[in-house]
């Protein structure tokens, strides 16, 4: 064989490791979407977003999200059976408010008075996602809020935050949900959570050191499991139900304008372990949240962020950001990610425009 035909071999047979390579690439990188198909958006599988403003990873307020998606943050995705709507947070971008954390998510444009209220919210969702990475002993780490009511007054506090939290090489993951109490005072520095375990732990419960991690729940709920939870406010009191196939249904009730924390003794041994060491030992006022008004929230508020632990060992997780490259945090695993298929709201005839959704404490 001459030299001539040596080189048209060598050519020909490298052209066809290049096309079988790129082929392998483009398999891999198929769409959600077919060629030419109509695209799928969240107001068609959920349609309630008039009641709604959509708040994205990178900051921005979208308004009413309907006939709308963005593909790094707000899409739907179809599982083999059905339609649902992908709420996706890195664990760094653009902040909202004076947060500390990246969220996708979605807050009522009506706020309600738990007092007179008559208000409701449901949810079906699976966690897709949590952070690959944080600090073990920092309680906040591998977790996401995917349900809230927030305050637009006051102090803007939290009543109601519903947590998904999983430790890396675990195969499932806790619910949890917090009550923040709404301080006495001019000064909010006291506030604090208090956290109730629904499947498997509550958030006080953390790993001894960085990368170790205490026991993986028995009764917990894996990534991609489905589950439900439901909110009810009426006449100042606010009841949960949490509910899911493979779990027992659980139920809870808290007084949203009657505190139970007015004095020191009031503050529960799970605040004097938490809390207490960072300062943040306040009481709340009489009247807890009455005379606020509230709103509803829901998505994927990611609570996993990459600043330092010698900040605030409760809240600030030390993950893995990249610098705020978002890509590379969602190639890595450094991001959460939760899909919603069903959800509803009640708007009662007391609520009133709410011109709050941007909140200081958000």
């Amino acid at each position: 064989m001459n030299k001539k035909h040596i080189i048209s071999l060598v050519t020909v047979f490298t052209l066809g490791v290049f096309l079988i390579l790129s082929s392998c690439n483009n398999t891999e990188k198929k769409s959600n979407k077919k060629e030419g198909q109509k695209t799928v958006y969240a107001s068609d599988v959920i349609p309630f977003f008039n009641d709604w403003n959509l708040i994205l990873g990178d900051g921005s307020n979208v308004g009413h999200a309907n006939n709308f998606e963005h593909e790094d943050f707000f899409y739907t995705a179809n599982d083999g059976k059905e339609d649902w709507v992908v709420y996706k947070a890195p664990n760094a971008g653009n902040t909202h408010g004076t947060s500390n954390n990246c969220r996708t998510e979605l807050a009522q444009v009506k706020k309600w008075y738990p007092a007179i209220a008559d208000d409701k919210l449901s949810a079906t969702l699976k966690v897709m996602n949590v952070s690959s990475t944080g600090d073990a002993r920092v309680a906040a780490s591998y977790s996401v809020v995917i349900g809230q009511i927030h305050s637009a007054d006051g102090h803007e506090n939290e009543p109601l935050k519903i947590f998904y939290k999983k430790f890396p090489g675990h195969s499932k993951g806790s619910v949890f949900w917090h009550y923040e109490i709404n301080t006495a005072g001019d000064d909010n520095s006291g506030r604090w959570d208090y956290s109730t375990a629904v499947w498997g732990h509550d958030f006080s419960v953390v790993g001894t050191s960085e990368n170790t991690y205490p026991e993986e729940p028995k009764d917990g709920i894996e990534l991609g499991e489905e589950f439900s939870y439901k909110i009810e406010v009426k006449n100042g009191i606010m009841n949960l139900t949490f509910t899911s196939k493979e779990h027992k249904t659980k139920t809870f009730t808290k007084n949203l304008i009657e505190s139970e924390y007015t004095t020191k003794d009031d503050i529960p041994e799970q605040t004097q372990s938490l809390f207490v060491p960072i300062g943040q030992d306040g009481l709340e006022r009489k009247n807890a949240y009455a005379g606020e008004g509230c709103f509803f929230k829901l998505g994927s508020y990611n609570q996993t962020n990459g600043k330092s632990p010698d900040v605030n060992k409760n809240w600030c997780s030390g993950a893995e950001t990249h610098g705020g490259d978002i890509h590379k945090q969602y190639k890595d695993g450094n991001y959460a990610e939760v899909w919603f298929k069903k959800a509803s709201i009640t708007v009662s005839d007391t609520s009133v425009s709410n011109q709050g959704y941007f909140t200081k404490n958000d």
